[in-house]
């Protein structure tokens, strides 16, 4: 059975940093990506990288938020710095499809199960 499962996610204060896992059990994927979910708005892509490294954040995001992978550990992060309240949502780990497709919200075969990340001011 393919999952991912995330980690990490809670409540902290503006300014501060924190950082969320993805654990992919079951098969290992080329490109695996975080997209977060504001409450209201639409999901929304945060950045992917590939097994080969390549990164694609979102542009909106890229001075903060920084993605990275282990593939010994077939484990995803995102290490989210210097947080705002407009940051607060729920974060999801995907996995599947390619780099760009990902980017546009396309191609993802697996998702992981979301956690809750609040930013107050």
């Amino acid at each position: 059975q393919v999952q991912l499962v995330q980690f990490g996610g809670g409540m902290v204060q503006a300014g501060e940093s924190l950082r969320l896992s993805c654990v992919a059990s079951g098969r290992t994927f080329y490109v695996m990506g975080w997209f977060r979910q504001a409450p209201g708005k639409e999901r929304e892509f945060v950045a992917a990288q590939n097994r080969g490294g390549t990164v694609r954040p979102a542009d909106s995001l890229k001075d903060r938020f920084i993605i990275s992978r282990d593939d010994a550990k077939n484990s995803l992060y995102l290490q989210m710095n210097n947080l705002k309240p407009e940051d607060t949502a729920v974060y999801y780990c995907a996995a599947g499809g390619a780099l760009v497709s990902m980017a546009q919200g396309n191609g993802v075969t697996n998702w992981g199960n979301g956690t809750l990340v609040t930013v107050s001011s």
